[in-house]
């Protein structure tokens, strides 16, 4: 699946829900779903700066693409994580970075989310594009 027919699925799935308990409880659902990071990737250089939370991202490059597994000790941002890894996971370098991550927006998230989540949020978005700029010029 393209990154932009994954976030489709996923905006597809939180239009189901009116209410935003109801889209709390989806995410807390998707992070509860993502397997627990291996403990040797729970490590303070795979910890994202900016979040609140614990937020732990390990990348790995594979045939080209981009592995991308977290864990989070708090349970609404492990459903965020496991959105996010969900649209990039499994893609090339290029792909993420040039993704334009449009589903936050669309499902609502965004301004749901309180300041210091929102920044979290964005912490996480910029580590994995960085993962994937640095993965990408070491394909250079």
């Amino acid at each position: 699946m393209t990154i932009n027919e994954e976030q489709d699925e996923i905006i597809e799935e939180f239009s189901d829900f009116t209410e935003w308990m109801d889209k709390y409880q989806l995410l807390i659902d998707l992070g509860n779903e993502e397997k627990p990071l291996d403990p040797k990737y729970k490590t303070d250089s795979n910890l994202i700066d900016g979040c609140q939370s614990r937020v732990w991202l390990q990348a790995d490059y594979v045939e080209g693409k981009i592995q991308f597994t977290a864990e989070s000790d708090a349970l609404i941002v492990k459903g965020i994580i496991a959105l996010l890894i969900r649209v990039l996971s499994g893609h090339t370098p290029s792909e993420i970075l040039t993704s334009d991550l449009y589903f936050i927006d669309k499902i609502g998230l965004k301004e749901h989310l309180s300041p210091t989540r929102s920044n979290g949020l964005l912490a996480m978005m910029k580590q994995m594009r960085m993962y994937a700029l640095a993965f990408k010029t070491k394909e250079g």
